[in-house]
């Protein structure tokens, strides 16, 4: 008689940062993508804008299943925790990164997942800032890769990092967010490098500009970049109340189709047997 699989909980994070296109220490095939790679608003045959790129940390498994396929960080969830605490956790194990940002993704679930026991994941994402990206923990085990460009991951990883990507793009439309790679201050430059990085396609500067100007998103803070020669370039930070404006008025309008809808899974209680779905160094 076959037993029963176990309905096990664990937690994962898909972690983005942007870092110099061609990062010592991170990992990544050529220097322009494929058109399979590209999201629904960047044209065929892009070439990319600026010199950043978004990467994601991922994690080496030291046994199987999937023994030696890289995976996002994670682990278990035990009984006693939070789901946001064990994402924190699990994250500063494994990569030594505490974000700011630190938002609940989504619930994936599928039977066949993961081989074995049923694994239910909850997805968190973060981002984080190219300053701190540069201190994670980076060691055979531990790599930065190009999150449009990731090799075959454990389990269904791939797909969850792809979910991520299409959120974080449909975000920048209506959302703060871009703050995340930025600061508190910034110039419509530099806002401008973080949209056309996230969505892998060029902006005019002078639409882009008048588009952010008259958003209603931005303030002026009266101050301008410091020691920059001739017209130094201004200041701006989000306004009070940005994180969700009216949806039909978004600041930067981009189309991009979800790649899939993920079946909402029900909640369900973490076993003392639940295997963990990624590093062996998170028991």
């Amino acid at each position: 008689m076959t037993s029963p699989r176990v309905n096990t909980l664990a937690v994962s994070t898909v972690i983005f940062a942007l870092r110099p296109r061609g990062d010592t220490g991170a990992t990544m095939i050529g220097t322009q993508l494929p058109d399979t790679a590209l999201p629904d608003t960047a044209l065929p045959g892009t070439q990319l804008p600026g010199n950043q790129l978004l990467w994601v940390p991922l994690v080496r498994r030291t046994r199987d299943p999937f023994l030696g396929l890289w995976a996002l960080p994670g682990g278990w969830l035990s009984a006693e925790e939070e789901l946001a605490v064990a994402a924190s956790r699990t994250l500063h194990e494994t990569t030594g990164l505490a974000p700011k940002f630190l938002e609940q993704l989504f619930t994936f679930g599928d039977l066949d997942r993961s081989p074995g026991d049923r694994v239910v994941s909850i997805v968190y994402w973060a981002l984080v800032q190219s300053t701190e990206a540069d201190r994670a923990t980076v060691d055979d085990n531990v790599q930065w890769f190009a999150a449009d460009r990731l090799p075959p991951l454990a389990f269904d990883h791939n797909r969850i990092v792809e979910y991520a990507l299409w959120r974080l793009r449909t975000k920048m439309e209506y959302s703060r967010i871009a703050q995340a790679f930025l600061g508190t201050t910034f110039t419509l430059a530099q806002l401008r490098e973080v949209h056309e990085a996230v969505l892998l396609r060029p902006l005019d500067p002078a639409n882009f500009r008048r588009s952010m100007e008259t958003s209603g998103t931005l303030i002026d803070t009266g101050e301008r970049v410091a020691g920059a020669r001739h017209r130094p370039p201004r200041l701006y930070r989000y306004s009070a109340g940005t994180e969700h404006p009216e949806p039909s008025q978004p600041a930067v309008r981009h189309t991009i189709q979800p790649p899939f809808q993920p079946t909402i899974q029900p909640t369900i209680q973490p076993s003392r047997h639940e295997e963990h779905a990624h590093d062996d160094r998170i028991r």
